[in-house]
């Protein structure tokens, strides 16, 4: 990865999303959500918009990858953030990309985990 920030990459922020969210990479929603946007070489700070369509892919349903999302958009806006404490990055994703009442799956994947919101 880049060590300038504002070239950071679509894929690059999927990955980072996929490592916070799955830490041991056995949860096959979230190995399957990382692959589908292993090609996304775009520096994310040119796609912000429509991102959230983009990373929203299908009707992704499973918590973890809802998650995942999540943490994606949060970090496209705040890269800066990019190498924070990760439980940080869940809880501030979850509070900002749901405005602090993520839906009942997601509440309880996060309660699961231990990330207060």
């Amino acid at each position: 990865m880049t060590t300038d920030r504002t070239l950071i990459t679509l894929s690059d922020l999927v990955r980072r999303a996929g490592a916070i969210v799955d830490v041991d990479g056995l949860d096959d929603a979230v190995v399957a959500f990382v692959e589908r946007h292993e090609d996304d070489d775009m520096p994310v700070r040119g796609i912000l918009d429509g991102l959230d369509e983009r990373v929203r892919f299908g009707a992704d349903e499973d918590a973890s990858v809802v998650m995942a999302q999540a943490v994606v958009l949060y970090l496209a806006h705040r890269l800066d953030e990019y190498d924070d404490d990760p439980d940080e990055i869940l809880r501030l994703a979850a509070r900002a990309e749901f405005d602090g009442e993520p839906p009942a799956a997601v509440q309880e994947w996060l309660d699961a985990n231990g990330i207060e919101v």
